[in-house]
């Protein structure tokens, strides 16, 4: 995004990666999507995929 279409208060910041990951997962994530493999407006596949992202600490041990 060019510079000029920020406002003057709102500076642009690069995240590092890790910054990301921590945060992602100390909040944890939903990643939800569908895949559809189809010829000829046919649907050969589909696929429903669901995850969820978390941490695992000790005071929430994990479910299993």
């Amino acid at each position: 995004m060019p510079d000029e279409l920020l406002p003057d208060d709102v500076a642009p910041r690069q995240v590092a990666l890790i910054d990301l990951l921590d945060r992602l997962l100390a909040d944890g994530a939903v990643l939800t999507g569908d895949l559809v493999l189809s010829i000829a407006h046919v649907d050969l596949v589909h696929i429903d995929l669901r995850a969820v992202i978390r941490s695992i600490e000790p005071d929430h041990p994990a479910p299993w």
